[in-house]
């Protein structure tokens, strides 16, 4: 186990920093805009780059390229809404999203305004969903972002910690303890668990929301 997290970290490691950081700002972008989030999560992407975090300057720094690149790729997200979003949920891309999905994300969206925007960020689907939904409402860009902004500073830090912790970790154990690889799976497997848990109920506990008929608009909850 050791040898083969060796292997890995240390691939992921020999990426130029700057290059490393500039690929998850990228990725996360991808992720928010065009719907890519629904084949690569951002979790993942942000994991891995975290596990190579060395120096308190990179953990800063990628906090902030996975910070803007979220941010640019929903402010992406709400333009290509605003402008095309009918005919990317009738392209084959939209088709394969599922109008139940989309139905979802509209009646979510109609229900609980900002909230929604807010929440939408830790939940799967919808966080790729919300902002182009968004773009196809009334609701305006700057109230948009008032309640983006603290959604993606909060999964920014929560992630990029958790990985860069976990690695560090496991970097100072390796050398004295030969189980070490099983601590740092642990670690990354726990919090999962707990994400996908926390992610569960608070989708259950929204659900009321996105099923229910639609009977208030977005700028009103907002």
């Amino acid at each position: 186990m050791n040898e083969f997290l060796d292997w890995l970290l240390n691939t992921v490691q020999s990426v130029d920093p700057a290059l490393r950081t500039l690929l998850a700002g990228i990725g996360i972008m991808l992720e928010t805009s065009i719907l890519v989030g629904l084949v690569v999560p951002g979790d993942t992407i942000v994991i891995v780059a975290s596990t190579a975090v060395s120096t308190p300057l990179e953990y800063w720094a990628l906090v902030a390229a996975v910070v803007v690149g979220a941010l640019t790729g929903e402010s992406i997200g709400f333009a290509l809404g605003r402008w095309f979003g009918p005919h990317i949920r009738r392209s084959r891309l939209g088709q394969k999203v599922g109008d139940h999905n989309w139905a979802r994300a509209e009646r979510y969206l109609a229900r609980r305004g900002g909230v929604a925007v807010f929440v939408s960020r830790f939940l799967p689907v919808l966080h790729s969903l919300i902002p182009l939904t968004v773009g196809m409402s009334k609701m305006r860009y700057r109230t948009f972002m008032a309640w983006t902004v603290p959604a993606c500073v909060i999964w920014a830090f929560a992630y990029v910690s958790v990985g860069s912790a976990a690695a560090g970790s496991y970097r100072e154990l390796s050398r004295q303890l030969h189980f070490a690889g099983y601590i740092f799976v642990g670690i990354i497997v726990v919090f999962l668990a707990l994400v996908v848990l926390g992610k569960k109920l608070l989708e259950r506990h929204e659900a009321k929301h996105m099923d229910a008929p639609v009977d208030a608009d977005p700028e009103a909850e907002a």
